[in-house]
C-alpha cells in the first residue's frame, strides 16, 4: 500500500478530484483507470483533509490536502473488488470459481483492477500468499477462455495443488466447438509447443529448442456440417495448448482470432467444464462439473448436419 499525499496549486483549482487524480496517474504510470479511482474515493480510500463526505466529482481547491491509499504498479499488491463470482465450492482450503468468459485471472501489466483476484480479495477473508501479487491463483485460464478454476485458501492447500498439476495428476476436461467437421470420435496429439518464430506472442507447433513435449486427447460429443463439439483433455501444461493443437490439425476453435483467425463465433468457444484432483486435507480425491455454456449448445443446435 502506497499513501500519496498530495496538494492542490493553484493550476489545479477546480478540477474535479477524479480526473486530478487520473491526471496523476497517468503522469507517475499507477495504471489506473479513472473508474477505479471513482470507486477508491466512494471506498474512501482516497480523502481530503477536513472533508467528511466526499464524492468524485467534488472541485479541488488550492491548498487541498489529499491522502490517497493507493496500490501502485511497483508494490504489486491488488485491491479488493466487489465483483459477482460464480462460486460452486468452499472450504477452508480451497474453493471453486466459475469463471465467465472475458475476465483476466489476474493483475498483470495493462489489467491491475477488474480481474478475478481483484474479486476473490473482496469474497474470500483469506487465501495463499505464496505469491502475494496472486493470492490463492495455483493455475490460470485464459481469459476468455470461461469455467473451473480452483482457488487455494491457504499455503498448505496451495503447495499440495500445485504439486498435483506439476505432476499432471490434475483431471481436467474442457469443451469446444472446433471449426469443420472432425473425422475421428476420439484421437490423442501429441506434437511439441513452442514460441512462434516468427509471432513472438504466440505459440505453434515446432521442433525447435524451445518447444515442450505437450499431449492432448480429444473426443466428440456431436458433429455438423461445419462445426464439431469436442471434449478435450489436456495432459500437460503448455501455454495455449488446446488452442495450438486443434490448429494444428485443421480444427481451430471457433471465435479463436489468435489462432484460428475466425470469428464465426461471438467468443473463444472454450470452456472448463471439469477438474478433479486430491483434496488437500481429506486426501480424497474429488471432482467437480459445470453445465457447457448455453450459447455452446445453441449454436451447434443451429447448424446444419
Amino acid at each position: 500500500m502506497s499513501e500519496h499525499i498530495l496538494k492542490v496549486t493553484r493550476d489545479n483549482e477546480g478540477e474535479r478530484l477524479d480526473m486530478y487524480l487520473f491526471n496523476f496517474s497517468q503522469k507517475n504510470k499507477l495504471g489506473f483507470s479513472r473508474t477505479h479511482i471513482q470507486n477508491l474515493i466512494l471506498k474512501k480510500e482516497i480523502r481530503v483533509k477536513d472533508i467528511d463526505s466526499l464524492k468524485p466529482n467534488y472541485k479541488i481547491k488550492k491548498g487541498d490536502e489529499i491522502i490517497a491509499n493507493i496500490i501502485d504498479k511497483k508494490s504489486g499488491l491488488p485491491l479488493a473488488e466487489d465483483i459477482r463470482l460464480d462460486i460452486v465450492y468452499d472450504d477452508k482450503d480451497l474453493a471453486l470459481i466459475n469463471k465467465p468468459c472475458g475476465i483476466v485471472v489476474h493483475p498483470a501489466p495493462g489489467n491491475y483492477q477488474h480481474t478475478l483476484v481483484n474479486a476473490l480479495l473482496h469474497h474470500f477473508k483469506k487465501l495463499s500468499d505464496i505469491n502475494p501479487q496472486r493470492p490463492g491463483i495455483v493455475h490460470r485460464l485464459d481469459k476468455d477462455t470461461s469455467g473451473l478454476l480452483v482457488i487455494a485458501k491457504n499455503n498448505n492447500a496451495h503447495l499440495a495443488l500445485a504439486k498435483q498439476f506439476a505432476e499432471h495428476s490434475i483431471k481436467r476436461v474442457y469443451t469446444a466447438l472446433v471449426k469443420g467437421r472432425v473425422e475421428f470420435n476420439e484421437n490423442i496429439i501429441e506434437m511439441p509447443i513452442g514460441r512462434n518464430p516468427l509471432k513472438r506472442k504466440s505459440m505453434s507447433v515446432g521442433f525447435g529448442k524451445d518447444s515442450k513435449y505437450a499431449k492432448t486427447r480429444y473426443r466428440v460429443i456431436r458433429r455438423k456440417r461445419d462445426c464439431t463439439l469436442v471434449d478435450l483433455e489436456p495432459f500437460t501444461g503448455r501455454t495455449h495448448q488446446l488452442r495450438v493443437h486443434l490448429d494444428y490439425l485443421g480444427y481451430p476453435i471457433l471465435g479463436d482470432t489468435k489462432y484460428g483467425k475466425n470469428n464465426k463465433f461471438k467468443r473463444l468457444a472454450l470452456h472448463a467444464r471439469s477438474i478433479g484432483f486430491v483434496h488437500p486435507s481429506t486426501k480424497k480425491f474429488i471432482e467437480f462439473n459445470v453445465d457447457i455454456p448455453q450459447e455452446f449448445t445453441d449454436f451447434i443446435d443451429q447448424q446444419a448436419d
